[in-house]
């Protein structure tokens, strides 16, 4: 993530459990941010567990 837009959506619409953060790209204060951000934000669901659940079988059936 690269700005607490990105690691907001991440969490709410994506349900990510991994964060990652460039050290060349973005500053150490805006890292504290983003990791707030994404810290604070839990998934929304709705349209978007399909989505997730779909990420889900793939990895069930590939990842053995």
């Amino acid at each position: 993530c690269h700005n607490e837009f990105v690691a907001r959506n991440a969490r709410e619409h994506n349900d990510t459990n991994v964060l990652t953060l460039g050290s060349r790209v973005v500053g150490s204060e805006v890292c504290k941010e983003i990791l707030k951000v994404w810290l604070e934000t839990m998934f929304a669901g709705g349209r978007h567990k399909q989505r997730v659940a779909k990420i889900a079988d793939v990895e069930q059936r590939f990842l053995k």
